[in-house]
């Protein structure tokens, strides 16, 4: 394991260290970790225990993030660090984000190595919380960069604002999991607060990061008309053109409750989509919630089937083929 000193403390005096991580700001006593499990103090100095060290490692299809909206029908090597800053009962990764299971130790060059050998068009930080990793990713990003490759975060988005600023200058497009906009669910059920993750949200668009969001619906827990709603108005005032996408639950971890209902997930998509003109429906097989279409004239884009995509409707330009609007696809074909 490698010993590599975190970014973004203080001292407090006899051994101890506040952290500045994220908006927990833990206060971590001499030879502990703070709540991500992650960060420790060693001495008086706060050590990420999460550097070089991944839990998972797989090559997936952008999709699956899931971005709609950046190199559609791509595929990016995939990893993250055991552990997480959040404790959601409803965890769909629980086994590798709420306990402590064996990591494989890559460093940052051999990680982009990696990248390349797969033809990936980059690096997602995804499976768990890659926030708590920030002295690896950042490092890992850079190099990345360097190479010509793209950076790519699935994260809760609960961090303080300097290290986001430090983040979104070598991440490339981000999904946001927006869980709910009742700050009571995130205290109760997440073990964190509602505002910094719509102050990451509002930070990442005024960057001009490419951003999406992904709403994950519970029954009876936040799949209200007025939660969806809700959460509708909130990316409206933000960019009603951020694509969002409403996934279905499944029973996992402490939640028992039964699994999102098709319907939910096809009024979620109703509700939204007559403000917002990117609405997509994830974990479940229906007739529509999966194809990209022009805001302006209709036209296919994107057609999409479980996690492929093709693209079939954009011009070399990045642009419509059958009207001329700009498709709002970060592809090949941009600078980004």
């Amino acid at each position: 394991m490698s010993r590599k000193t975190a970014k973004y403390w203080h001292s407090e005096g006899d051994n101890s260290v506040r952290c500045e991580l994220c908006p927990h700001g833990c206060l971590i006593r001499n030879g502990k970790r703070g709540i991500c499990r992650v960060r420790r103090n060693d001495g008086g100095v706060l050590i990420s225990d999460a550097f070089a060290e991944v839990i998972s490692l797989s090559v997936d299809p952008i999709e699956k993030k899931p971005l709609y909206h950046f190199y559609p029908g791509s595929d990016i090597l995939s990893t993250g660090p055991r552990g997480c800053n959040f404790s959601c009962g409803f965890c769909q990764n629980w086994e590798i984000s709420q306990k402590d299971g064996a990591t494989n130790h890559i460093e940052p060059s051999q990680l982009v190595s990696l990248a390349e050998e797969h033809s990936s068009i980059g690096i997602a930080y995804t499976y768990t919380e890659p926030v708590i990793a920030f002295e690896f990713v950042i490092e890992t990003g850079k190099i990345a960069k360097e190479a010509g490759l793209k950076n790519v975060l699935v994260t809760n988005g609960f961090i303080e604002q300097k290290p986001l600023i430090d983040l979104l200058d070598v991440v490339d497009a981000l999904n946001v999991d927006l869980k709910s906009m009742n700050d009571e669910f995130y205290r109760n059920h997440c073990g964190g607060r509602l505002e910094p993750v719509l102050r990451t949200i509002e930070l990442c668009k005024k960057q001009g990061t490419h951003i999406e969001i992904t709403n994950l619906l519970i029954p009876s827990f936040n799949d209200s008309e007025g939660d969806i709603r809700a959460l509708v108005d909130f990316i409206e005032t933000i960019d009603p053109l951020i694509p969002v996408h409403f996934s279905g639950y499944y029973p996992c971890f402490h939640f028992t409750a039964p699994p999102t209902a098709i319907e939910s997930l096809l009024r979620a998509f109703e509700i939204a989509s007559a403000k917002l003109p990117y609405v997509y429906i994830g974990n479940r097989r229906t007739e529509f919630g999966t194809d990209t279409f022009c805001p302006q004239c209709g036209n296919r884009l994107v057609s999409r089937c479980g996690f492929s995509a093709k693209t079939v409707g954009i011009d070399n330009c990045g642009k419509c083929n059958n009207c001329g609007r700009s498709t709002d696809i970060v592809g090949s074909w941009t600078k980004n």
